[in-house]
This record gives structure tokens, C-alpha cells and sequence, in this order.
């Protein structure tokens, strides 16, 4: 990556180790969401840059896959520790592209450091099983073993913990791999991948190119690639998993959502609100573990006028203000896209509480900024409900009882993440064993697990069976080999014929 006079980096790809300068004809504009001013510019790969990628990577597998466990831990000890140093550069890029508040995008770069924790573990989780005189004389064990060159595409949202979601754990299995970051906020990506190199990762083994749709579907498609790591919206997550599929590999896309958060009348009322409010609105509503529904229970429906003047009271501001609870949208398209749904909701007759269309910061008056807003009285079939907003808005829900709440919730085609707040042990284990979700929070707004656990969405959020992170991502990064074997002593009897198939 290298900077201009006018200071407009220029984002090039990582191939064999190095930055490789793209000859791409097709470059985007990378610019900060509060104030649109430019920041950098990023090409669209080419498909003889995409076709490097893969086979730099390709090579690369045929050295790492035989380098020790111990040696691919010591660099991820090494990783983790430069990734620890870098917290505040790597914040202040995601803040410049993305626009979450500095606070915010630190919480990210930790989340990411937490996946790189559990790739340390590697030569634990690595390991394989054996019996022992499974037969006389007959051992059964199996190999865990890499599958080869891995892939990621990433959504914008988190430039940096996402791509931590894939390719640590991906290289210390032993595979090569190669991630397209999102388009609209890379710079970050690139200082995290120049991190892992500086921390000893061989050439080659890890491998970037920039892109869009068709540098997607170039990775979709491509022979040499056998797995393939997605994050990001529904629509593009299906065709991502049904294009690679097709091409034979094996896939994980984790999707859209539209996350419910169950208030009881039993719940701490201040506890319940401030989660519900942090969870709805931080990072401008861009998460796909935003509770971005809230279902009020019986007497809970009460606290709607205090659940409104505590999401007046946050502050709209550039993320680079740590005041701030909420900065703006990532792009022009991105509050344009939001401000319409909001006129939606109220057309189709959601009763709109706090309006956060017309949203002024100042001296930011260019920016992508949406205030906080609250729709109650929202059903199924208005836009607002059955779309991800992807932006700071709140649908609200009031029912009678718990069975209504969790009939309500189950009732939604996506299954990414839900909480529910109470008191009651009873009404959250019934909420746990009820609820036909992925991933459940009790007390805790954003239910996105340790990554010790693995991430495990469900229904129309998910498609693959194996998600990031946890002992399924090491599922997914490796193969299973089995090995039979019989050793015979020297010189020892060759015995009968034995034309049957059991082992003996």
C-alpha cells in the first residue's frame, strides 16, 4: 500500500508475500462515510490477478501442509501478539472507511484477537482419533489433514474480525489461502494480513485480491480453491453458496438476518433497555447480530415512552468522536437505502416514534448520518419488518405472553441470533429449548459466542452446515483421512486365503 501526494492511498493486492500493484482498468473510490472525502482507491482484480492468486497459493500448499504444528503455532503466538500492539492503528482505519465509533471498531479488533487466540490452540485441536487393536493386530486412526487452498469473502461491516474468522484458523490447519476483503473499507484488512506476514507466515500461504461481484464469482468458480469462507447479506450469500457448490467446494455462508430481543415484565428494566439500545444501535445498526426487533411481553409494553427517550438521548457523531454512540452509515447508497425503508414503515402504517431521517451532525454535513429511530405497532408483511435494515432503526412488538413471543420469533424465516431479558430461570430455559435459533442470548444483547465456540446460525441465516470458528471451523478447514493398518512380524506365516470382509 503506498500514499499519494494528496494522500489517497492506493490499495494494492498481496500475492507470494509482497504487495502486488494491480493492472486492473476498474478501480472504486474508498471514502471516510462522515465526511466523503476520499481515502483510498482499490482495484477490481483481474482475472490473470485472480488466476496468480490461486496459483501462488496453490504452490505454496505443497511446503506448509508439511510444516509442524508446532512451527504454524509459534507464528500465530506471533500474530496475536503484533495484532495485541495494533489495536489503535488498526481502529482508526476501520473508523476512517466504515464510520463505527473508535470504541466500537477496538471491540471489533478484540473479537478478531479472540479468533486468533483459538487458532493457538492449533496442536490441540488439530489431533486425531485411534483404536488400538480394533481388530487383532489392527489399528484404526484418523488423520486430520488440510483440505488445501482455502478462500474468504467478507462483508464490509467488520474489515477486520471477519476475515480473523477465516484464515487463521485456515493457515495454522495447514491450508493456503486466498481472502477478498470487502471493497468498501480494505485498508485495515491489508494492515492485518501485513501483520500475520511480519509474524512469519510464508509467502504464498496467505494471498489477497480486491474485487467485486466478479471477482466473487472468479473464486466461486475456480478448480484449484476447495473451500470457500462467506460473510455477508442473504441475497449474495446464496448465490455465493450455490455458484461454489456447484464447482464442487465445500462452503459455509453465514447470511442476513433479522434478530429478535424477548423483554419480560421480570426484567431489570434500565439493564434490559441500555442492552436493547446498544445492540439495535451501535455501529449505526450495521450488524447482522443486531437485535433490530424488540419484543415487549405483557406489562413491558409499559416501557415503550422510556425505551423512546433513551434512544433520543444518544449522540450522532463522526466515529472518530469517542462521545459518539453512533456514527454514520458506510455509504451514500447505504442511508438512502435506510431513509427509504423508514418511509416505508411509515406508509404502511407503523407508527413511527423518533425520526432519525433528517439527522444533522456539525461541521459533518456531508456525511452518511441516520439518528436513532423507533417504529412501534410493527407487524409481518411491512418492509421494515421483513427487511434487514442495516442501519439504526428499532420495529417494536408488544405481546401478551411468552408462548406468543416465541411463536412470533419462530415465525421468522431467519434463525441468526435472538436474546431474551427476565429474571425467571424458568421463562429463559423455556425461551433456550423453545426458540428455533442459532445462537441465544440470555441477559446479553449481541449473542455472538467466544470463538473457542463456533458460530452457529441457522435457517435462512445460514447455509452449510459448518460455521466459523470453534471445533466446527477445524471440521471445515480439514479432511478426514482413515488409515487401517496391519503390521506383520518378519518372516511370519502368510496364512489363508481370506475372501470375506470382515478383519480378524
Amino acid at each position: 500500500m503506498s500514499t499519494s501526494k494528496t494522500e489517497v492511498a492506493t490499495i494494492h493486492h498481496f500475492i507470494g508475500g509482497k504487495a502486488y500493484p494491480s493492472r486492473a482498468k476498474e478501480w472504486r473510490d474508498v471514502t471516510n462515510p462522515a465526511t466523503q472525502e476520499v481515502v483510498a482507491r482499490v482495484p477490481f482484480a483481474t482475472p490473470e490477478e485472480v488466476e496468480l492468486a490461486v496459483a501462488t497459493a496453490k504452490e505454496a500448499f505443497k511446503t506448509w501442509r508439511n510444516t509442524s504444528l508446532s512451527s504454524r503455532l509459534r507464528i500465530m503466538l506471533k500474530f496475536q501478539q503484533l495484532l495485541r500492539e495494533n489495536v489503535g492503528p488498526l481502529a482508526e482505519m476501520i473508523t476512517r472507511e466504515h464510520g463505527k465509533t473508535l470504541p466500537d471498531a477496538e471491540g471489533e479488533v478484540g473479537r478478531g484477537l479472540e479468533a486468533v487466540e483459538h487458532a493457538c490452540t492449533i496442536t490441540s485441536l488439530q489431533l486425531g482419533e485411534i483404536a488400538e487393536n480394533a481388530a487383532t493386530g489392527v489399528e484404526v486412526y484418523n488423520l486430520l489433514q488440510p483440505i488445501g487452498v482455502g478462500a474468504g469473502i467478507t462483508a464490509f461491516n467488520f474489515p477486520v474480525m471477519l476475515p480473523c474468522f477465516m484464515f487463521p484458523l485456515a493457515i495454522a490447519a495447514g491450508n493456503t489461502f486466498v481472502l477478498k476483503p470487502s471493497e468498501q473499507d480494505p485498508t485495515s484488512t491489508m494492515m492485518l494480513v501485513e501483520l500475520a506476514h511480519k509474524a512469519g507466515v510464508p509467502a504464498g500461504v496467505l494471498n489477497v485480491v480486491h474485487g467485486g461481484a466478479e471477482v466473487a464469482n472468479m473464486i466461486c468458480d475456480h478448480p484449484d480453491i476447495r473451500a470457500l469462507s462467506f460473510i455477508g447479506s442473504t441475497h449474495v450469500g446464496t448465490h455465493i453458496y450455490r455458484r461454489a457448490s456447484d464447482a464442487g467446494k465445500r462452503v459455509q455462508s453465514m447470511m442476513g438476518a433479522k434478530n429478535h430481543c424477548v423483554i419480560m415484565p421480570d426484567a431489570n428494566k434500565e439493564q434490559a433497555l441500555n442492552n436493547l439500545i446498544g445492540s439495535a444501535f451501535g455501529a449505526a445498526g450495521q450488524r447482522c447480530m443486531a437485535n433490530s426487533v424488540a419484543v415487549l411481553v405483557g406489562d413491558a409494553r409499559n416501557w415503550l415512552e422510556d425505551l423512546v427517550g433513551k434512544s433520543r438521548g444518544l449522540k450522532v457523531g463522526p466515529g472518530t468522536d469517542r462521545s459518539a454512540d453512533l456514527g454514520p452509515l458506510v455509504n451514500r447508497n447505504a442511508r438512502t437505502r435506510v431513509i427509504n425503508l423508514i418511509d416505508s414503515g411509515v406508509a404502511q402504517g407503523a407508527r413511527l416514534l423518533l425520526d432519525g431521517r433528517d439527522c444533522q451532525v456539525p461541521g459533518y454535513e456531508s456525511g452518511n448520518f441516520v439518528g436513532p429511530t423507533v417504529f412501534a405497532d410493527v407487524k409481518p408483511g411491512m418492509d421494515i419488518y421483513d427487511q434487514e435494515i442495516f442501519g439504526p432503526v428499532l420495529c417494536v412488538v408488544g405481546v401478551d405472553t411468552l408462548d406468543e413471543a416465541i411463536a412470533f420469533v419462530n415465525a421468522n424465516p431467519n434463525g441468526n441470533g435472538t436474546s431474551i431479558f427476565t429474571s425467571s430461570g424458568w421463562a429463559a430455559r423455556k425461551y433456550q429449548n423453545e426458540i428455533d435459533v442459532g445462537q441465544l442470548g440470555i441477559n446479553v444483547p449481541i449473542p455472538v459466542p467466544v470463538a473457542y465456540f463456533s458460530f452457529t446460525g441457522s435457517r435462512a441465516s445460514k447455509l452449510g452446515d459448518l460455521g466459523p470458528n470453534g471445533k466446527q471451523a477445524i471440521a471445515f478447514w480439514t479432511q478426514t483421512k482413515t488409515v487401517t493398518a496391519r503390521w506383520f512380524e518378519e518372516g511370519s506365516s502368510a496364512g489363508k486365503v481370506n475372501t470375506t470382509i470382515s478383519l480378524k
